[in-house]
């Protein structure tokens, strides 16, 4: 593969990856640790900002119920106070040692909702594929050392990367979609 393409794939499996995390912080009404794992809680008096998942354990103890398990059982009340203040619909529950959320079932009306967010998720992900792929496109055309067949055959190489990570984004809603969808 030309480096031109080679670099052009790795900045669209970054988009990749960036959507993929992106898309776990939809709920689908089970209990998934990327709900609440990248939350940022003030900790320690309020000196410290730090994520949940640097701060505690986070399971899915069964499909309704997550449970995060401090390091540090001085800070319980500030993960449950910060879980609250996020604002992400969940109530956690504290008995003295481990937080509990109960993942409430999806409406009908709000897996409608969560599945229109993650089409605006899907087409912000694809935007920056594009750009990526025009990125690399000016490149080749700029490139004058390139004879007029190499240039042909690079944007055919750019665009084909291109369509493939396009596969992979559509592959990725569709998923996504069913696990809404799903009861």
């Amino acid at each position: 593969m030309d480096p031109i393409a080679q670099e052009t794939s790795t900045q669209m499996q970054k988009v990749l990856d960036l959507l993929h995390q992106d898309l776990g912080t939809i709920r689908t009404g089970r209990a998934t640790p990327s709900l609440v794992d990248h939350l940022e809680i003030m900790v320690y008096g309020g000196t410290t900002k730090m994520k949940i998942v640097e701060l505690a354990t986070v399971m899915a103890s069964d499909p309704q119920t997550l449970t995060i398990t401090p390091y540090d059982n001085s800070i319980l009340g500030e993960i449950q106070k910060g879980i609250m203040e996020a604002n992400i619909g969940f109530t956690p529950s504290n008995d003295g040692s481990v937080i509990r959320i109960n993942i409430p079932a999806l409406s009908e009306e709000r897996r409608k909702e969560l599945i229109h967010l993650m089409k605006q998720k899907l087409e912000n992900g694809k935007v920056m594929i594009r750009q990526a792929r025009q990125t690399a496109m000016n490149e080749v055309k700029k490139d004058e050392a390139l004879s007029e067949d190499d240039i042909v055959r690079l944007e055919k190489e750019v665009q084909k990367v291109t369509d493939d990570f396009m596969a992979k984004i559509d592959t990725l809603g569709k998923q996504k979609e069913e696990e809404l969808l799903k009861i």
